[in-house]
């Protein structure tokens, strides 16, 4: 049986035919649904077997990346989501769909509850985590190398080779808000930045791109199931895509995560 993946589509998302395009060469049924439809048919979302935020600026990040996203996942969607969440069903948000789970509080999630942790923005102090602005000051474009250290979330369980795919984003440094959380973030670490020869980036630039914390490229919630990534796996699922590839150079395909999730969504 071919799971089915909604794959969220807000004003601004660019990445949805890309990540469909991997999802369904991981064996799924991706469909895209555009976010005012899915206002109208909330119930829609039970129907399927994944969900999936895709990369682009939605609503032109308007108010910082991802922020008016986030509201609309805590408006209109949360007991949804929430159920969706609940059931074990996987979540992957990548690039701007990591930052609205991010800010909406969906990621990193409270390993006691799925009522959703306060947001830690720009200027506000409050407990929890943010994606800021790169370290650099200036958005990234390039190949980066990360590596999957999570056993517990389901989308990079078994990755034993790293990946290589690319990076797009402005806000990409992901920080937390306080000593409990820095204390406490690694049990949701799923993905972190690299050397290419598979060396610790050590906080390195431009191996660690944005200057996140720890390295952090991904991180999951504590049931396993929602992950969010900065960087695009999505664009590297054929080997022609590697940056390397008219050097003879291929592997360290996104295609490996997909393949996770979706089989893992044949069980739901």
């Amino acid at each position: 049986m071919r799971p089915k993946a909604l794959v969220l589509q807000a004003h601004g998302t660019n990445r949805d035919l890309d990540v469909m395009n991997a999802l369904t060469l991981a064996g799924a049924d991706a469909i895209g649904v555009p976010l005012n439809q899915l206002r109208i048919q909330k119930r829609l979302l039970r129907d399927f077997q994944l969900l999936v935020l895709p990369g682009g600026f939605s609503y032109a990040d308007a108010l910082g990346a991802g922020k008016l996203l986030a509201v609309d996942l805590n408006t209109y969607f949360m007991e949804e989501i929430t159920a969706f969440v609940a059931a074990g069903k996987p979540v992957i948000g990548i690039c701007n769909g990591f930052q609205a789970l991010i800010k909406s509080g969906i990621l990193p999630g409270n390993p006691s509850s799925l009522t959703p942790l306060p947001i830690f923005g720009e200027g506000d102090g409050g407990e929890g985590a943010t994606l800021t602005f790169n370290q650099r000051g200036h958005f990234e474009c390039r190949w980066v190398t990360m590596k999957s250290v999570s056993e517990t979330c389901i989308w990079t369980k078994g990755l034993s080779e790293a990946i290589t795919c690319p990076v797009a984003h402005g806000e990409g440094n992901f920080q937390v808000g306080s000593e409990y959380r820095i204390s406490n973030i690694e049990q949701h670490i799923a993905l972190t930045y690299i050397h290419p020869n598979g060396s610790s980036a050590n906080g390195e630039y431009p191996f660690n791109p944005n200057g996140s914390f720890l390295d952090i490229a991904g991180i999951c919630n504590h049931q396993g199931n929602v992950l969010g990534l900065m960087p695009h796996p999505e664009n590297h699922i054929f080997s022609y895509q590697h940056p390397r590839h008219t050097r003879g150079e291929t592997g360290q395909s996104g295609l490996t995560l997909f393949q996770n999730g979706v089989n893992y969504g044949k069980q739901m």
